[in-house]
């Protein structure tokens, strides 16, 4: 079994410290991703797990095992970094069997490694090639064949699609979701793309600053976020925050707007309290092309200030509450400038956070 335990763990450069006292329980052949924007530890952390960099304080488990002190090569895990970092003078094959050969494995031994590596990755038919021969999608499923092959307790990624094109990251996430459904292990991931979090995690870690804001299912944090920064974060096109005061009859915007709120949110605030009332583009839909209920909606009529047709939807801009906003309309046509619609806001996918902390008052 090979379950990652962090509890406490921090690390300090100097007097600076930059990870502050994560606890986290990865479970054995769980995919889990830590996210969140350049500089808030997610590498720091992944880089600690892996050995290549000290912990500064905690504790930190693989299997049954305290870590803390030992080298990466004495952990069990295989990393694939945002670099492919192949040898160029080798071929794929060769690429792929170094790392055992250097271990003291015989030929025989490496060969059945690497080629169920190959097959597991599709890269039979690139084994003699040189990495220069090779498209950088081909580049890094030798770098993940060279993981493989290793039999790993945990894999660990680093950013590894960051240098690829958006139409290979999209074929890479589908690579890496099958890897993980036949080589049946634990999975640590770490990017800034939310996409890749939401689509490759069987949960996510959002990380901010050093700390850990949030841990859930992607349906989790995408629909009960703790805090602005994670509604914000997650979901794209990212939800709409708007500023207002509470009065007698709901939230009033900065363009006097009034927003009701939801039933369960109401007996937690009190009148001039300031919130921030967040929903998501899907949950603000012109009349008559929601996917909501309208009867639990209400309306509000704007201008779109712009329209982007997106083949099976379409995004529209306006303004409310002193902010530009998005909706979401399941009707792929563009709209006039200026045009006036009636919008209906799904009241039962309203958040309401508290305009001091930014924590939702739902949690």
């Amino acid at each position: 079994m090979a379950e990652v335990h962090l509890s406490k763990i921090v690390k300090r450069y100097g007097s600076l410290e930059v990870v502050h006292g994560i606890d986290l329980e990865v479970a054995h052949n769980e995919f889990v991703v830590l996210v969140g924007p350049s500089g808030c530890g997610k590498s720091t952390t992944l880089r600690m797990i892996a050995g290549l960099e000290e912990i500064s304080g905690g504790e930190l488990k693989i299997g049954d095992r305290v870590v803390n002190s030992l080298p990466p090569r004495a952990r069990n895990i295989s990393m694939v970094f945002q670099s492919y970092a192949l040898y160029p003078h080798m071929t794929v094959r060769e690429n792929l069997g170094f790392g055992l050969k250097i271990a003291g494995m015989t030929p025989e031994d490496i060969k059945p490694r690497v080629d169920d590596a190959a097959g597991i990755l599709g890269l039979e038919s690139f084994m003699d090639r040189l990495p220069a021969n090779l498209s950088g999608g081909q580049r890094q499923r030798v770098a993940m064949g060279r993981a493989i092959v290793r039999h790993p307790d945990v894999f660990l990624f680093d950013e590894p699609l960051s240098n690829l094109d958006a139409k290979l990251r999209g074929q890479m996430r589908v690579e890496i979701k099958k890897l993980h459904q036949r080589v049946k292990t634990t999975v640590i991931y770490v990017t800034h793309d939310q996409v890749e979090a939401m689509t490759l995690a069987d949960r996510i870690v959002i990380m901010r600053d050093g700390y850990v804001e949030q841990v859930g299912t992607p349906t989790e944090v995408f629909e009960n976020p703790v805090n602005t920064f994670v509604a914000g974060f997650i979901g794209s096109p990212p939800m709409n925050q708007l500023d207002g005061v509470v009065e007698a009859d709901g939230a009033r915007l900065e363009d006097g707007t009034i927003v009701p709120l939801p039933a369960d949110i109401a007996p937690k605030v009190s009148e001039g309290q300031k919130v921030v009332v967040g929903f998501r583009p899907d949950a603000f839909a012109p009349k008559g092309h929601s996917l909501h209920p309208e009867d639990r909606s209400t309306e509000i009529s704007l201008p779109v200030t712009i329209s982007e047709p997106l083949g099976t939807e379409t995004i529209i801009y306006t303004r409310l509450g002193g902010k530009e906003v998005q909706a979401k309309m399941l009707d792929p046509h563009p709209l006039e400038d200026g045009e006036t619609l009636t919008f209906t806001l799904d009241l039962e996918r309203l958040h309401v956070f508290d305009g001091e902390t930014g924590r939702s008052l739902r949690a």
